[in-house]
């Protein structure tokens, strides 16, 4: 059967251009690029045979892209929809989700749209709204907070706090100072008792109240160094004792620039009397607001006062000075008695003395002569008594055997 003459291709200046462009571009995918130049080559009067030998493809290939070329044009090289189940969620179902989260409210007094509310609402399913609200980024579940300042000299109090925090004087150390009161003081009924191997840490359930107790503390920014100090009152007296610790913590050949908010306990005259005879201290008093955020923020976002609330209210009031080092804060101190082992250890080095001791402690199985045990079936002569009646064998179980 003789092959069919295939069709003619004539092409227009801008189809030659288009199919050039998606042939020479680095960024077209490869089968657009050669279906492209399939259509250029047939468009130079070459037959099937010869394009398909040019560019090492099959002649049925050929035929096919030619054919398509010739009834759709550039449309006829794009794929074909692929089979499968058409799609169910039309773009105005889509816009409808949009334009009732960004404009409506809940029903029933919520306070923001859910996925289960808002398919109930539109009737569509929880997961379809979930993938529209991924795809457009709603998130009607976060808020996040803003204020504006009212203070006229805002800016110069930023540049003062951002510059000692960047650039600190030389000699001179920047402390973050603030107050945490209204500190629940809890202490258990009884001792907590230490973990131990297999056995976890134990406290009781019910707890004492102990009133509430203010934590004051200072955080180096450099070093991550915490001062603190837990008073049963917030008052003047109170700062001015905090301020004490600090001078005494503190190296005398270093100044001290304090950050803290513009509290009434820090403008009483007792304390301004006091700064005045320690020239070493320069405190800088930031309103309450967006510029105070830039030095509460120092102590609170590194979760020390976090932790320190949490310690009160889970093991008991601590009543101790912390100075702590540079690094990570240190563990919240249990009220319990001393602890058989170095916790600063690793966990193999810290229980491996414990498991030693207890095997040197443990009694040796010694036979017991006096134990009557029935009669041996080991007929050997090492196993046998006087008289050649078997020698006797202590009991696995300390019981005396009728002979």
């Amino acid at each position: 059967m003789p092959t069919p003459k295939p069709l003619p291709v004539v092409l227009t200046d801008n189809e030659r251009q288009v199919l050039q462009g998606w042939a020479r571009r680095r960024t077209t995918a490869q089968a657009l690029a050669l279906r492209s130049r399939i259509v250029l080559a047939c468009a130079d009067n070459a037959n099937n045979g010869q394009v398909a030998e040019g560019l090492g493809i099959s002649r049925n290939t050929v035929s096919k892209w030619r054919n398509r070329f010739v009834a759709a044009r550039l449309e006829g090289l794009s794929d074909e929809p692929r089979p499968g189940a058409p799609r169910t969620i039309t773009d105005e179902q889509v816009e409808q989700v949009i334009v009732k989260t960004l404009e409506e409210a809940p029903s029933r007094q919520d306070t923001h749209w859910s996925t289960r509310s808002m398919a109930t609402a539109t009737g569509m399913s929880q997961t379809a709204i979930s993938r529209i609200w991924r795809a457009f980024g709603l998130k009607p579940h976060l808020v996040d907070t803003w204020k504006l300042s009212t203070d006229p000299q805002f800016i110069d109090k930023v540049r003062d706090v951002v510059g000692l925090y960047l650039d600190p004087p030389e000699n001179a150390l920047v402390l973050a100072v603030d107050e945490k009161s209204q500190m629940q003081a809890l202490d258990r009924t009884a001792p907590i008792l230490p973990i131990m191997p297999g056995t976890p840490a134990r406290m009781t359930h019910t707890y004492i109240r102990h009133g509430t107790t203010s934590l004051f503390a200072a955080l180096d920014i450099a070093s991550g160094s915490v001062i603190a100090q837990h008073y049963r009152r917030h008052r003047h007296q109170e700062f001015l004792r905090f301020l004490k610790l600090i001078d005494a913590a503190v190296p005398d050949g270093l100044d001290l620039h304090l950050l803290c908010d513009n509290y009434a306990t820090h403008k009483t005259p007792e304390v301004r009397n006091w700064l005045l005879r320690h020239p070493r201290f320069h405190l800088h008093r930031v309103s309450r607001g967006p510029a105070n955020a830039l030095l509460t923020t120092s102590v609170e976002a590194c979760g020390w006062y976090w932790t320190s609330d949490s310690a009160c209210t889970t093991y008991g009031p601590v009543s101790r000075t912390v100075v702590d080092p540079p690094g990570p804060p240190k563990p919240p101190e249990r009220r319990a008695g001393p602890c058989p082992v170095d916790l600063a250890q690793p966990a193999a080095a810290r229980f491996r003395p414990i498991i030693r001791q207890k095997r040197k402690d443990r009694p040796a199985r010694v036979p017991d002569a006096s134990i009557e045990v029935p009669p041996s079936r080991c007929k050997t002569s090492a196993g046998l008594g006087a008289g050649g009646a078997p020698a006797p064998r202590p009991s696995p179980t300390g019981h005396k055997h009728p002979a």
